[in-house]
């Protein structure tokens, strides 16, 4: 057998290195890096050695440049991916959320963190975590329930098992997520004489599962018993690259659809038999049809509380889930009847069953009233206001292009967009599984790198810019450019309504309810400036929209600030939300939220 001499860093550097994605490119694009004492000897120095083959990339907070990592691979539809390497201690628990944010998502991100001494001869070392009961314990331990494959590499020969392992997990479609390869320090260094053969380039497919033939035989039983099915399609149904096939599908069969958060922009707003959203960010349109239908095909989803209005919008009594997934614990959930599949094969072969079966008309009456009356919610303000959140909205849906795509992450946003934003396919990314503020800039970078014809426009708000912003400088010195629309309502606007709405006194979620001795007077268009992008801040709607269409085209990223109402909500489209609400309270205010929503619980449906 053939060897070569490396050391284990710079035998997981060279393999890595030559995984490719099945169009021939590098499957992990690059690493995203800060070197501390944990990394910089090992890791750093392979990295530098085949930075030619391997780019390597500086964020500025660990986190964030994770962010950008899962971004990347969430608009690559989970065709590439990213790694991230941290030091150990704060570098490796700055990760944690990251990591948790691409596991509800299922995302797929390799975390390199450095880890204590395998050898343990100088511990404590620096930023050590001691457990005074377990000795095997780090502070990288903390990855494990936020990962689909953790593993320690304690010796160099790990790096044989590790390493597959780790990208069969993220190019398995059923299992794909965030793998964490704790990597100590002293083993980053030390050689070992590796097979010549473990540095084959190889092509890393992304599997089809066909469904199981009694699955398919029942789902199409259910479906051809239906008399007003509805889709819910989900966020598998673009990670299967079936997009088409689900418009084909609805159009052969006469069956409307509503995109989750995960799943919009899988067709155009235009799309006739697209009615908008499901659930607690739904359109009108969206929940009469769920209220009505009696089978509903769930498509790639996840089946999340906000789709699902918290099990409340699908009221028809005895009506069924048939739920299509790759993954068995998403397809039964709820008592759903299961088709476990690749949603592109699953959708061809309901398809080519059903044969020349079609459903009667849907409501399209209801659709064209939805438009109408979010026509006059999105328009701008005819007086000297404000804008409401929905009106900044509007007003890049107007200055938008077949080329845009919005995106997002938490706060307001989230909301308004899914409910509102008439968008081109592929035109929405949204981080709403975990809804993690500060997701937004590092994620609009990452999205950018993945799609570099796209125009990005991140929708923030100061409350989640405030969270982390810096990964702004990082993509000026990267030059990549895209449009920050950072809205001010001076707080968190969302979760004060939310407050308000469950019955609770304004309190510590604007900045003027906050406890303070001085009044904030956050100067954004300075912040995001000193930073290197350019920056506008805009006086209302109109100069808003032409800020936005001055953006198009530039080189750095640009900020546009602009003031906004924290007291509107959405203004159109909804369901009810279980949020906890005291039983017992001083305010009756809260006494009275309580009994609507007592009264609201009673619809929640937990099994079929």
């Amino acid at each position: 057998m053939t060897t070569i001499r490396l050391t284990a860093a710079q035998a997981l550097v060279r393999w890595l290195s030559l995984q490719q994605a099945e169009d021939g490119s590098r499957f992990i694009e690059g690493v995203w890096a800060i070197f501390g004492h944990g990394n910089v000897a090992g890791l750093g120095e392979a990295l530098h050695a085949h930075r030619d083959a391997l780019p390597t990339w500086r964020g500025h907070n660990e986190q964030t440049m994770a962010h950008t990592a899962i971004a990347y691979a969430k608009a690559s539809r989970r065709r590439k991916a990213m790694a991230v390497t941290t030091s150990i201690g704060p570098g490796a628990t700055n990760l944690v959320t990251a990591a948790a944010l691409a596991h509800v998502n299922r995302i797929p991100v390799l975390f390199i963190p450095g880890d204590v001494f395998a050898s343990r001869a100088p511990d404590p070392v620096l930023q050590q975590v001691e457990d005074f009961g377990d000795g095997i314990v780090s502070a990288n331990d903390c990855f494990r329930p936020v990962v689909r494959y953790f593993d320690r590499i304690s010796r160099p020969e790990h790096v044989l098992t590790a390493l597959p392992r780790a990208l069969q997990v993220m190019t398995d479609p059923a299992t794909c997520g965030p793998v964490c390869l704790a990597f100590c320090q002293d083993t980053q260094a030390e050689a070992f004489d590796y097979p010549v053969e473990f540095f084959q380039p190889r092509v890393w497919h992304i599997r089809r599962p066909e469904p199981d033939q009694r699955e398919l035989e029942a789902a199409v039983a259910t479906l051809k018993a239906a008399q007003n099915p509805l889709i819910v399609a989900g966020g598998g149904v673009i990670y299967s690259g079936a997009e088409a096939t689900l418009r084909d599908f609805a159009r052969t069969h006469n069956i409307p659809f509503v995109e989750t958060q995960a799943g919009k922009g899988i067709a155009s707003w235009e799309e006739r038999l697209n009615f908008g959203t499901p659930g607690v960010t739904g359109s009108d349109c969206g929940n009469k049809l769920a209220a009505e239908a009696d089978v509903v095909l769930a498509v790639g989803t996840r089946l999340q509380d906000f789709t699902t209005g918290s099990w409340t919008i699908f009221k028809r009594p005895g009506r069924r889930i048939l739920s299509v997934n790759v993954q068995p614990h998403d397809a039964t959930k709820r008592g759903a009847q299961p088709l476990v599949a690749d949603a592109r094969v699953a959708l061809e072969k309901l398809s080519a069953a059903l044969g020349a079966h079609r459903f009667a008309d849907p409501d399209f009456a209801a659709r064209e009233a939805w438009f109408k009356a979010t026509d006059a919610v999105m328009a701008a303000p005819n007086r000297n206001l404000l804008p409401s959140d929905a009106q900044v909205v509007g007003a890049v849906n107007r200055a938008a292009t077949p080329q845009t795509l919005v995106m997002g992450a938490a706060g307001s946003m989230p909301g308004v967009l899914h409910t509102l934003w008439r968008g081109s396919e592929g035109g929405y990314h949204m981080e709403y599984g975990f809804s993690c503020m500060g997701y937004e800039i590092a994620g609009a970078l990452g999205i950018k790198m993945a799609l570099p014809d796209r125009e990005v426009i991140c929708m923030v708000g100061d409350g989640s810019y405030m969270m982390a912003n810096s990964e702004l400088a990082t993509a000026v010195m990267m030059g990549v450019p895209f449009t920050v629309v950072l809205t001010d309502n001076r707080g968190f606007g969302c979760i004060n309504r939310l407050q308000k709405h469950t019955g609770g006194a304004p309190f510590n979620n604007l900045l003027d309810d906050a406890w303070h001795v001085n009044a904030s007077r956050i100067d954004f268009v300075a912040h995001a400036g000193s930073m290197g992008a350019k920056v506008v801040k805009a006086g209302g709607i109109a100069e808003l929209e032409a800020a936005l269409a001055d953006a198009r085209g530039a080189s750095i990223p640009t900020v546009i600030v602009i003031d906004t109402d924290p007291g509107p909500g959405t203004g159109a489209g909804g369901s009810w939300w279980e949020v906890g609400v005291p039983e017992v309270s001083t305010r009756k205010e809260v006494l009275a939220a309580r009994k609507e929503h007592e009264a609201a619980a009673r619809a929640q449906r937990l099994v079929n």
